[in-house]
């Protein structure tokens, strides 16, 4: 939507949420609806490319903020914390205390009952919100309570102090803009993006540059004229 990246007072791309008014988040749900879309002026940075109304809020995304946000809330020092650290070992320090997982890890620490164990009691509430959501919202079963679902994550999200992102806006202020069936909206591509980006950014060893999206994007194209081959060679053999 071309809206600016970083924490920008004004970042919802549908109404005027104040992303820096902290004491009204989780209480305050109606901001105004956002009528302009200027460039410059109310953190956005360029012309919309597609009406607001043909915008999807893609699950993976969704379920990214959300542990991302739960555990950054969590103490370093805390169990649930360190339990983490010893699980992911592959996973830099800096990126479990960011809260920067991607769609494998998110399933291999929803299936972690002694994850759960580690857990704080309001931690544990938060936990398993987000585990309801992800199985009665996030999916192509949507449950029918799915607004209570919704409620009770929103909630126990803020008793552990979880910063209120904008994934969480949307949430919390827009859940009737989410599709009817949010599993009509594929999570591989995402998933992939994340992992191969995860991939790349060893080889760089942390420096990131526009060479990175060069790399990946001429990865895709390798992969492709190579299948491409594949397919080619394997229906001529036939003839």
């Amino acid at each position: 939507m071309g809206m600016q990246s970083g924490f920008t007072k004004y970042c919802c791309f549908l109404c005027l949420w104040d992303s820096r008014a902290t004491t009204e988040h989780y209480i305050k749900k109606e901001w105004g609806d956002r009528q302009h879309y200027t460039p410059g002026m109310q953190s956005v940075s360029a012309k919309p490319l597609v009406d607001r109304s043909h915008i999807l809020l893609p699950p993976l995304h969704i379920k990214l903020g959300l542990i991302k946000n739960f555990v950054k809330a969590q103490k370093p020092n805390e169990p649930g914390f360190q339990y983490l650290v010893n699980i992911f070992p592959k996973i830099s320090y800096a990126k479990i205390k960011e809260g920067i997982f991607v769609g494998p890890d998110i399933r291999k620490l929803m299936k972690d009952n002694n994850f759960d164990s580690c857990l704080s009691a309001d931690e544990f509430a938060a936990w398993s919100s987000f585990k309801s959501l992800v199985k009665n919202f996030l999916g192509k079963n949507k449950s029918s309570n799915y607004r209570q679902i919704v409620e009770e994550l929103l909630q126990n999200y803020s008793k552990i102090n979880a910063r209120m992102s904008l994934k969480i806006h949307f949430l919390h202020s827009h859940l009737d803009f989410f599709p009817g069936n949010l599993g009509d909206t594929s999570d591989e591509q995402g998933e992939r993006l994340h992992q191969d980006l995860q991939r790349i950014e060893k080889n760089y060893k942390g420096y990131w540059d526009e060479g990175m999206l060069s790399d990946y994007c001429w990865s895709i194209m390798r992969e492709t004229d190579s299948t491409t081959y594949n397919r080619q060679s394997l229906t001529a053999s036939h003839f």
